[in-house]
């Protein structure tokens, strides 16, 4: 089969780790098509709007937590047997967040808001992921039921033959009836590919509707190349998933610094003024009042730095976790090619020998139950042919997702 120029540039990004190009892989829906899809996808609005929501909540943290507050008094001051005197004060306070507390808030906030960027980003990736699986699996199923349809055809050719042989008297009668029983057979495949094609169809589009029912050719994979560490530092690179992990991290010691910035409390400053004694006397000042700091501030910034303990360790866990999953795939994909190779000449061989076998059947050289059992091993060698290319295309189509090589999903201001 010949082999998509497209995919060739897979290879091209495997052999340097600086050659990163977004690439449109034959048989993948194009990016003007998938992007809408993938934005309008629930989970992906979802992320989008807890965007906002941290937009919001960064607002929160960069401001003040302190407002202004107002007081009023009013008394009657009453001399012993003498008059008596209205008297009233007012006052306005407000607690001032020290510097310290404003800068640790402040990260808090940036933080906030790029760790939903990341959810944001981690939502566009799984969404993709599930719509390369629905895509292919209908794909796949589209091109069964084109298959079993040839077969039908195949059979029904071969019905014809044995039916004119039996008319000439070089075969039984009863060759016609197996051969019938075959048709039969391969028609309740058909139908069966059929109904898988309509179901996978129906999963698709109702997981993303508005997609349109446009059958593809299947690309050719090729083999990955031997620079399988860049791969995957770009994968790393481009995580989503990574980065919550890190800014989760990056979270837990911006608290741990806001909670040791709250061992000293924020003082509260103020004004008043007042009128007593009839107006004889008026006063006014300031106040300040600072509370005493407590074992409870000490013990919630031991608290905050244990917890970064635990997100330094999932940190490190998530790492390994991608590691491992990276060195699984790219097995898979180098294993799924040798898998699409062996399975392509195996149907090459079952087609030549149908041929072969069709063309003997016709000139009474071989005997009817020889041809059928030839026809079925064609059918079974085509379809493992395409599962194995369709696995395939779903561990190359993975890496190069998980790479962010498609639908623009690439992060530019990644360091590779």
């Amino acid at each position: 089969m010949k082999t998509p120029i497209l995919l060739l540039g897979f290879l091209t990004f495997c052999a340097s780790a600086h050659a990163w190009e977004s690439i449109a892989p034959e048989g993948l829906l194009p990016t003007e098509i998938a992007r809408p899809l993938l934005e309008q996808d629930p989970g992906v609005a979802a992320a989008r709007a807890g965007l906002e929501l941290a937009l919001r909540d960064a607002g929160l943290l960069d401001g003040s937590p302190y407002e202004w507050t107002a007081r009023a008094t009013t008394q009657e001051r009453e001399l012993s047997g003498g008059p008596h005197y209205g008297e009233w004060s007012v006052g306005i306070e407000r607690t001032l967040r020290l510097p310290g507390k404003a800068a640790a808030d402040r990260n808090l906030a940036r933080t906030t808001i790029e760790a939903s960027e990341a959810a944001y980003g981690e939502a566009l990736h799984e969404s993709a992921r599930h719509l390369i699986a629905l895509w292919l699996d209908w794909q796949a199923a589209e091109h069964e039921s084109a298959l079993t349809a040839t077969n039908l055809k195949a059979v029904e050719d071969s019905l014809a033959v044995v039916e004119k042989r039996v008319r000439a008297g070089d075969a039984a009668t009863l060759d016609a009836s197996i051969a019938k029983a075959e048709m039969a057979e391969q028609k309740r495949q058909h139908n069966d590919a059929l109904t898988q094609a309509a179901s996978a169809w129906a999963r698709l589009s109702t997981r993303f509707p508005g997609i349109n029912q446009q059958v593809m050719t299947l690309a050719t994979p090729v083999p990955l190349g031997d620079d399988v560490a860049s791969l995957r530092d770009r994968i790393l690179t481009q995580s989503d998933e990574l980065k919550i992990v890190e800014l989760e991290l990056k979270l837990s010691q911006f608290q741990a610094a806001r909670a040791d910035a709250e061992r000293i409390p924020d003082p509260t400053v103020g004004v008043h003024a007042g009128w007593e004694s009839a107006g004889r006397e008026r006063v006014a000042g300031v106040s300040l009042s600072i509370p005493l700091p407590g074992s409870a501030r000490t013990q919630n910034h031991e608290r905050t730095l244990a917890a970064t303990q635990v997100s330094l360790q999932d940190l490190e866990l998530k790492k390994r976790e991608l590691d491992a999953e990276i060195a699984s795939a790219v097995a898979s994909a180098r294993g799924a090619y040798e898998s699409v190779r062996l399975a392509q000449d195996g149907a090459q061989a079952a087609r030549d020998n149908a041929r072969l076998m069709q063309r003997a059947y016709a000139l009474g050289e071989a005997e009817l139950q020889t041809l059928l059992l030839t026809r079925r091993q064609e059918t079974v060698a085509m379809s493992s042919a395409l599962t194995a290319q369709v696995a395939a295309l779903k561990a190359w189509f993975g890496l190069m997702l998980d790479a962010h090589l498609i639908w623009d999903l690439e992060h530019e201001n990644a360091q590779e």
